[in-house]
């Protein structure tokens, strides 16, 4: 068994690389432990989406009066949300599974170690070893729920994402340790269907990278659900002896104890670095991820790392360019290194929120004159007509160049809007040229061409 390139992984990283590979004519080979697609697929993005899609449902079927229709006796049904959510998963897996067939991709099932110069020692759930070798080696070995020290998960009363996704039953209460894209995303889905969320961030505000407006109004729409959100808060023990955990939660105000069914932890990802042989072949780290160039070549020659096991954004469309970007190097082809000052962000809550580029605050820290448009959703036509008036778009722009810097939105379908924009800094496209761009009416993007005639004075409907 020897290949052109070998991927260990086939995460958004590791089946897009190996899919791009064979596509450049190379004998591709993927070592994969588990199910194909990755954490990712089975049990990060596609199913969580598949919940909240469900918890939309259910949101438009419980205000069904507002538009006129009559649905009486509405109410969830959790064991069928965790059923679908594990069909769409399972479905999406075969795809990748008919991928690498249709591109002749060799799928080796274990888990994969780096034995040295070419060699992977693939061993298989039997226990049982082999070698495998290859010219080039992608490490492409994804991440897991970080844990902190003193919130150790047991899987039952603590978990991780991965539980979170499959409880058996519906808790009463729940306690989401860390408001970032996971955490809020859960703290939405099981508020939306009766759950009492208590939502706890260590930074002063909710999504804390994200700015500081959006940020703000996520948090009054939480609340305005009646989700409990502290921020400048820690949790400091959760004892499971009893029947609920009780939660200790330090808050500037002093110490508060919850108790809760379930308490989940999203305080971010770990990498996936252990037992995969980086110290045996002298792969060198950096602050706990492996260190690479602009084309994800390792200090070891032959050996690449993409997603995130390096340092940059833990997102599945960053890992799927970096993988791209590594491929076609590999190739020989003339690569542009990625520009991680381009990268969008996407939150699924409802409101959602997405976002590319500079905050306010970090613009005018970086010493820019700005011009900032601002527009609200209460002024559109087409989200007063969806009932989806909550949120903005606001855009940041250089007041010299008119150069854009940032763009921020929350709102509904704004996860949907923002490419527009990450293409808009792509081709270094101005204010001006945004707004002279005729947007369709009525849709949400024209939020995007109004927000921009703001920055300059130009705004018409508001």
């Amino acid at each position: 068994m020897n290949f052109d390139i070998l991927v260990i992984g086939s995460g958004p990283g590791g089946y897009v690389a190996a899919i791009r590979a064979s596509q450049l004519g190379l004998k591709v080979g993927v070592v994969e432990k588990e199910s194909l697609g990755g954490i990712c697929l089975n049990w990060g993005c596609i199913p969580t989406k598949a919940l909240l899609k469900s918890a939309q449902v259910f949101e438009y079927a419980s205000h069904a009066a507002d538009y006129g229709v009559l649905a009486n006796d509405v109410k969830p049904d959790f064991e069928k949300m965790v059923a679908r959510s594990r069909d769409v998963a399972s479905n999406m897996s075969k795809g990748i599974e008919f991928l690498f067939k249709k591109n002749k991709i060799e799928v080796i099932n274990g888990f994969g170690k780096l034995k040295g110069k070419g060699v992977v020692e693939v061993t298989g759930s039997d226990g049982k070893k082999h070698e495998v070798t290859a010219k080039h080696i992608i490490l492409a070995t994804g991440a897991r729920s970080r844990e902190l020290p003193n919130l150790k998960q047991d899987g039952k009363k603590i978990i991780g994402y991965r539980q979170a996704l499959t409880l058996p039953k519906q808790p009463k209460s729940m306690v989401v340790v860390g408001s970032g894209a996971i955490g809020s995303e859960f703290a939405y889905f099981y508020n939306s269907i009766g759950t009492e969320v208590t939502l706890v961030e260590f930074m002063p505000n909710v999504v804390p990278v994200e700015d500081e407006e959006v940020s703000k109004t996520l948090e009054r729409s939480f609340k305005k659900n009646k989700i409990k959100v502290m921020t400048n808060a820690s949790v400091e023990s959760v004892d499971t002896s009893g029947k609920l955990c009780k939660v200790t939660i330090k808050t500037k105000k002093g110490e508060e104890v919850i108790d809760a069914e379930i308490v989940l932890s999203a305080v971010g990802i770990a990498p996936n670095t252990e037992g995969i042989g980086l110290e045996d072949v002298g792969v060198e780290m950096v602050n706990g991820r492996v260190k690479v160039d602009d084309y994800y070549r390792t200090n070891v020659e032959g050996v690449y790392a993409i997603g995130d096991i390096v340092p940059g954004p833990a997102l599945a469309h960053v890992a799927s360019a970096e993988g791209i970007a590594c491929v076609e190097k590999i190739a020989g082809m003339e690569v542009q290194p990625i520009n991680y000052k381009n990268i969008p962000g996407c939150t699924y809550t409802n409101p959602e929120v997405s976002s590319v580029g500079m905050t306010e605050k970090a613009a005018t820290e970086a010493g820019y004159e700005i011009k900032v448009g601002k527009f609200p959703f209460t002024a559109s036509g087409k989200a007063t007509a969806a009932g989806m008036r909550d949120g903005f778009v606001k855009l940041i722009f250089d007041a010299k160049y008119g150069e854009l810097l940032g763009a921020h939105m929350i709102g509904g379908n704004v996860t949907e809007m923002i490419a527009e924009l990450v293409v808009a800094r792509n081709l270094e496209t101005t204010g001006h040229e945004l707004m002279k761009s005729i947007h369709p009416h009525p849709t949400m993007s024209e939020a995007i061409m109004e927000a921009a005639a703001a920055a300059y004075g130009e705004v018409i409907h508001m």
